[in-house]
C-alpha cells in the first residue's frame, strides 16, 4: 500500500495564512484553498487584488477611528448626519452593523476595543481621552455607548457612563430585548430579564 502525497507547499503555505483568520480552523481553510483551485486564475487574481487594494488604500479617520479610504470618512464628513448625537461601538465592525439598520443618523465613535482586564486591556489602550475630548468640544447633546451585551461590554459601558454623565446630557445604552418573530419560550432567562427591564410604553 503506498502512502498518499503529501499537499503541496504552496497549498500547505495557503492553508497556514488561512488558519490565521479569526473564526478559520484549519479544515475550513483546506477548504477554501481547494475551491480557490478549482476557480479560473482570473478570480484568485481579484482576490489577491482587492486584499492589497485593502491594505494600501484604506486607513482610520482621525476623528471617529472608522475604516475609510478617505480622511476624514463619509459619516464624519457628512452634514446631514446629526452632530448633537454620538454611537460609541468597540469596533468599526459594529458601526457597519449599525449603520445597516438605516435607524441612526448621527455621528459614531470607534473605541477600537472594549476593556479587559483579562487580556491586559484598559481604557489607556483605548480611544477613551479621544471620546472625552470630542464630547467636550462637539455640541453633543446624548452619546449612545452600543457595546455588545457580554461581561467586557458592559463593564467598558459602564465605566463610560459615569466618565462621560458629567459631561453630556444623556448617555444611554442600546436596548437588549426579544428579537423580531421569536417565540417567548426558546429565548433565554437573561434575555427575557433584559426586555423586561426595557419595557416601554404603548
Amino acid at each position: 500500500m503506498t502512502r498518499s502525497e503529501p499537499p503541496a507547499e504552496p497549498v500547505v503555505a495557503l492553508i497556514n495564512e488561512f488558519t490565521k483568520l479569526p473564526t478559520i480552523g484549519p479544515k475550513t481553510a483546506a477548504r477554501l484553498v481547494f475551491h480557490i483551485l478549482n476557480r479560473p486564475r482570473n478570480e484568485a487574481q481579484s482576490l489577491s487584488e482587492a486584499i492589497l487594494a485593502v491594505k494600501d488604500r484604506v486607513g482610520f479617520c482621525s476623528i471617529c477611528a472608522s475604516i475609510t479610504e478617505s480622511d476624514p470618512c463619509a459619516f464624519c464628513r457628512d452634514e446631514r448626519r446629526d452632530a448633537t448625537l454620538l454611537c460609541v461601538v468597540a469596533d468599526a465592525k459594529d458601526l457597519y452593523a449599525i449603520e445597516r439598520s438605516g435607524a441612526f443618523h448621527g455621528r459614531y465613535h470607534v473605541l477600537g476595543g472594549v476593556i479587559s482586564p483579562m487580556d491586559g486591556i484598559g481604557p489607556g489602550q483605548l480611544r477613551v481621552r479621544e471620546l472625552v475630548e470630542r464630547v467636550g468640544s462637539e455640541a453633543t447633546h446624548e452619546v449612545i455607548i452600543a457595546t455588545n451585551p457580554n461581561a467586557e461590554g458592559e463593564a467598558t459601558a459602564l465605566y463610560l457612563s459615569r466618565l462621560l454623565a458629567p459631561l453630556v446630557a444623556t448617555v444611554s445604552r442600546l436596548a437588549y430585548g426579544l428579537p423580531i418573530g421569536s417565540d417567548l419560550d426558546y429565548a433565554d432567562e437573561a434575555t427575557l430579564a433584559r426586555a423586561l427591564e426595557g419595557r416601554r410604553l404603548m
